[in-house]
């Protein structure tokens, strides 16, 4: 009797395909990042008054930043329960659930009463909201890199697997054009619905995504993995998708910790909390919109760019450089901010981003997917990102608060958090091997070495992941495949 679970013949891979499995992936990274840099902003500039009022101001924007951090705090439990389930039953059916998920939250979210409507029960609700959806968030970017890294040839995954990634600074286009719009309206306006109008708007998003999304199919090294399962033949033993990410890959999680410092502190300390810092010195609201606008505009071809670096000079030396942009522009950064000039805030975001930030940003998807064996794979890139992310991302708008003081005069000190966070970051891409030739299928190999083992031939992955010429794998080609590695 044939077996259930066997998998289904895999598409023809071609340059039409990559694209799409590259486009969903953005869809769905753009919708995470467009409800995180929202909420943020919004946590910056309305919730206090809105969802925490009779505090003081400091109390009430720490209060507000607080509930930006719930969501990354509960995305490792998401990361690791949606990862395990994309990695036994396949990449597309998990992220068709966290899209739903997340999207129909960033909607709730502008629906909900505030605390003049219905007192504490606004901010009980909101935060009950950021968890459901911090649980599907964590499980969408993981789930998009792997899909990507898995639907792509190895000499152009760099490239792909950066695309996506851009979803953080698409979003930022959408985020800072909608705060613009509503900022635009009388305060009045703003308090009362303003500021619901960019959470609404997310569902185009989300249907965009959806229909994108509903036409993938698994990826190739997927289908190799669950035929060498299903034969007993995977390359290395299986302890369980979630006991194989603190077992086998303690080493991997601790690196990847240090290794998104240098991404997520500057991106969301630039994006979050400068708007808080910014408004308390005086810098106009929408000018700083322009600036992050301006900055979100270079971040997609620069991203690009260095990741199709990365696949000519490998991942470690784009990624040490950006560590190092990092930490030498963050003192400039704030000394360009603290002057007030449009074109010296614009210049100091596009010195840390664009070119610290953006090189970073470019090889994680691929450098992290690299890192981890097929049959864990999922869950290990989700779960590991998002428990780095809780201190590198999560808490960084409300550590720097706390860092900068109620009247945000330590502003030196932000920075110095910055510096040492990307020193970390140099310190793990120096331990960290370079992983750019590394087969999916099995880490253990470079495509280099794929058709030759010491145990004898092997039938490597399709050419069509390495090298986009030729058809995909059949079901019988891979199953063989998987059969002759033994």
């Amino acid at each position: 009797m044939a077996n259930a679970s066997a998998p289904s013949a895999a598409p023809t891979m071609n340059n039409r395909y990559y694209w799409k499995a590259t486009i969903s992936g953005l869809a769905g990274n753009t919708l995470e990042l467009y409800d995180f840099l929202l909420y943020g902003t919004a946590a910056s500039l309305f919730f206090p008054a809105l969802f925490f009022p009779g505090e003081n101001q400091f109390a009430a924007t720490l209060a507000s930043l607080a509930t930006f951090a719930i969501g990354f705090i509960v995305r490792p439990l998401g990361g690791l329960l949606i990862g395990r389930y994309g990695d036994r039953f396949g990449r597309k059916k998990a992220l068709l659930f966290t899209l739903w998920v997340m999207g129909s939250c960033t909607i709730v979210i502008g629906l909900l009463p505030t605390h003049a409507m219905v007192g504490v029960l606004a901010p009980i609700l909101l935060i009950a909201v950021r968890v459901v959806q911090g649980i599907a968030m964590g499980g969408e970017w993981g789930g998009s890199m792997v899909l990507v890294s898995e639907s792509v040839p190895q000499n152009r995954r760099g490239f792909f697997s950066a695309i996506p990634n851009l979803g953080g600074f698409v979003s930022q286009l959408f985020v800072a054009g909608a705060i613009a719009l509503v900022l635009l309206l009388p305060q009045d306006a703003q308090l009362s619905w303003g500021w619901r109008l960019p959470f609404l708007a997310s569902i185009v998003v989300l249907i965009a995504g959806l229909w994108m999304r509903r036409n993938l199919v698994e990826t190739p090294v997927f289908e190799e993995s669950k035929a060498a399962e299903a034969d007993g033949t995977e390359p290395e033993v299986r302890r369980g998708s979630i006991a194989a990410l603190f077992i086998d890959h303690w080493r991997d999680i601790i690196l990847m910790i240090g290794l998104r410092f240098s991404e997520g502190l500057p991106y969301f300390l630039l994006t979050v909390f400068a708007i808080t810092y910014a408004k308390s010195i005086g810098v106009n609201a929408a000018g700083l919109q322009a600036s992050i606008l301006i900055m979100a505009v270079i971040a997609i071809p620069a991203t690009c760019f260095y990741g199709w670096l990365s696949d000519k000079i490998g991942r470690r030396p784009v990624f040490a450089i950006g560590s190092a942009m990092v930490a030498i522009t963050a003192f400039p950064f704030f000394l360009l901010l603290n002057t007030g000039s449009f074109w010296l805030i614009t210049l100091g975001y596009i010195l840390v981003l664009n070119l610290g930030h953006n090189p970073v940003g470019a090889v994680q998807p691929a450098l992290f997917s690299e890192m981890f064996p097929a049959h864990s794979r999922y869950s290990a890139v989700a779960g590991a990102r998002e428990i780095a992310g809780i201190v590198t991302a999560g808490l960084t708008p409300f550590i720097a608060a706390l860092l900068a003081g109620p009247d945000n005069t330590r502003w030196y000190l932000v920075a110095g958090y910055v510096v040492v966070g990307a020193i970390l970051s140099l310190i793990a891409i120096k331990i960290v091997p370079e992983t750019s030739r590394r087969d999916l299928v099995d880490i253990s190999r470079d495509v280099s070495d794929a058709t030759t083992d010491i145990t004898g031939p092997r039938n490597p992955m399709p050419d069509a992941y390495h090298n986009e010429q030729h058809p995909g794998p059949s079901r019988h080609s891979v199953t063989a495949s998987a059969r002759q590695r033994r």
